[in-house]
């Protein structure tokens, strides 16, 4: 065998030493990142989760998530990470989701949750499971409406979830998919909102900033977004949405 072969032979065995090796520590890194994935849960907590209960990665996520306790946090790149498996939405909120359909719950996932976005439903005297009822009829399609939201908060102050937190609402327009959006009841025209939905707004905002590591600026009123009077009494008194931004901060 002349010596150019050996070398050629020498070569190939080089290559199949490395490549085997190579195929090795693959296989190490995915069965450690399966028993990691393993330990920190599926995180089948509830039904507001039951998409991203099944596996769903962390939007922008750049790091292992499973390193990492808090639910929502900032990676070295300055992005929000968020680990829908660790957040519990509270027990006094209702949770009474929409089916997915077209027109009120669509199923898609958010790309990130930079902001909470507050409205007015604009038919006074109104409920909370009214209002839920007509976003779930929208779903026949008869209308051709596009609308929900991920909360509505009653006269009464009782908040009824409609949509997973990770899933987009068609509230905000150009923001649906980087908000939460939150619907508030009304006893008039005035759009005034009364002292337990006025409560309820706060407390429910506050847990949600808290959450979502969004601050006073992430707050905004849809006439923030596309210049609608919405919600009307936050609009009409400016000093009143500044107070409220000042209750939520203190909440």
């Amino acid at each position: 065998m002349s010596k150019k072969s050996r070398r050629k032979i020498r070569r190939i065995q080089r290559f199949v030493f490395v490549a085997g090796w190579l195929v090795i520590a693959v296989l190490l890194v995915l069965v450690i990142r399966t028993v990691v994935n393993g330990i920190s849960g599926d995180g089948d907590q509830e039904t507001q989760n039951s998409l991203e209960a099944a596996g769903t990665p962390a939007y922008g996520e750049t790091l292992m998530a499973a390193s990492v306790s808090d639910p929502v946090y900032f990676n070295s790149a300055g992005e929000r990470v968020i680990q829908w498996d660790l957040i519990t939405v509270p027990d006094w909120i209702e949770r009474d989701l929409l089916p997915v359909n077209e027109y009120s719950r669509p199923g898609i996932y958010l790309d990130d949750v930079d902001g909470i976005v507050v409205h007015y439903t604009g038919n006074p005297g109104t409920t909370a499971e009214q209002n839920r009822s007509y976003f779930e009829n929208l779903a026949s399609g008869a209308d051709e409406t596009y609308a929900s939201s991920h909360f509505v908060i009653g006269i009464d102050g009782t908040i009824i979830q409609c949509v997973p937190l990770s899933e987009v609402a068609y509230a905000s327009n150009d923001r649906n998919y980087d908000t939460i959006s939150i619907e508030c009841c009304h006893e008039d025209e005035s759009g005034e909102f009364t002292q337990a939905t006025y409560d309820s707004l706060v407390r429910l905002t506050s847990w949600l900033a808290d959450t979502f590591l969004i601050d006073r600026d992430g707050i905004i009123r849809h006439y923030d977004v596309t210049g609608k009077i919405c919600p009307k009494y936050f609009v009409d008194n400016e000093d009143a949405w500044t107070q409220f931004l000042d209750d939520v901060e203190a909440d």
